[in-house]
């Protein structure tokens, strides 16, 4: 069998370089140099710069922006021990920063990319050029992260209460028992809105929810935001931490104030009673230690609504 004619070989290597061109992939060869010896109509495509303009450029001088730290990191094992690495959208999401332009990913600004650094060898079998291969994974990653935002989601659902952003009060009882068994000083704070069932039949629900809403926001100024719960209907609950009896009742009591504040301006009075339940060296449980804060509150409803009261024995 006769070897190929020439216009044959030059046939192949024109429908090579057709194939290498058109695929719908990036492909960069690079020189040790890191100057551009291939760029390929996918990379002209999104990045604008045409072949004839990349051909013997510097990468970093075509694209400023690009870690040239980072990529010559990665790039150098390549040359010296012929080895390829790649780079996944997870870990970055780009190397190159071109605009997302697929209509279905609209909402991604950019394009994710994957990315694989392959070794190419000379006849002399020395690493002198490079090919890296650029995927567009912008579909991958957009539905990847829709996920992963659904998820923080539900996680947010499972254990924030929608009206206050509050913890709910499973979530928060765990955090509690956590608090307990870290030995801290620290008082549990229980607030219970006076007559909130009667202010419901005189006020909108719209109102009444802006009521549980501002008191929400309040209390997440207390501290760390895991600290604050909507224990239920119109109940609070806040472990201040550190925090000792006589400051705690300061703390109360302001906020006490705050919530009467917040019917200055209507003919319907807006109260609250509150319980203040320091933890004891023999307190034994973080259970007990909340029913403390129970007792108080009951006795500040007790006493006269619109009060604050401090667990004593």
């Amino acid at each position: 069998m006769s070897d190929k004619s020439e216009a044959d070989t030059i046939k192949d290597i024109h429908w090579l370089m057709d194939i290498l061109q058109n695929i719908d992939v990036g492909l960069v060869v690079l020189d040790r140099n890191y100057e551009v010896q291939l760029w390929n109509a996918f990379m002209e495509g999104h990045s604008g710069v045409s072949p004839q303009l990349a051909k013997g450029k510097n990468l970093f001088s075509l694209f400023p922006d690009l870690d040239e730290a980072w990529f010559k990191q990665k790039a150098e094992p390549v040359f010296q021990l012929k080895t390829r690495t790649f780079t996944i959208w997870e870990q970055r999401p780009y190397l190159f920063h071109f605009r997302n332009s697929r209509p279905i990913t609209g909402r991604s600004k950019f394009m994710y990319q994957n990315t694989s650094i392959i070794p190419l060898e000379s006849v002399t079998r020395q690493a002198d050029h490079l090919c890296v291969i650029i995927y567009d994974v912008t579909d991958t990653a957009v539905g990847k992260l829709d996920i992963s935002r659904a998820n923080q989601t539900l996680s947010e659902i499972q254990v924030r209460d929608t009206l206050t952003g509050l913890m709910n009060k499973s979530a928060w009882l765990t955090v509690l028992e956590s608090y307990y068994a870290s030995q801290k000083q620290g008082c549990l704070l229980l607030l219970d809105m006076d007559h909130f069932r009667d202010l419901n039949h005189a006020l909108s629900h719209q109102q009444c929810d802006e009521i549980l809403r501002r008191i929400g926001a309040g209390l997440k100024t207390l501290g760390d935001e895991q600290h604050a719960a909507r224990f239920g209907g119109e109940i609070f609950s806040v472990i201040l931490a550190e925090k000792e009896a006589e400051e705690a009742m300061q703390i109360a009591e302001k906020l006490r104030r705050s919530v009467f504040s917040l019917g200055k301006n209507s003919q319907h009075t807006i109260s609250a009673s509150i319980g203040v339940a320091e933890r004891l060296a023999d307190t034994p449980s973080a259970s007990e230690w909340l029913s403390n804060a129970d007792k108080a509150l009951y006795h500040a409803k007790e006493s006269g609504r619109n009060r604050t009261s401090l667990f004593k024995r």
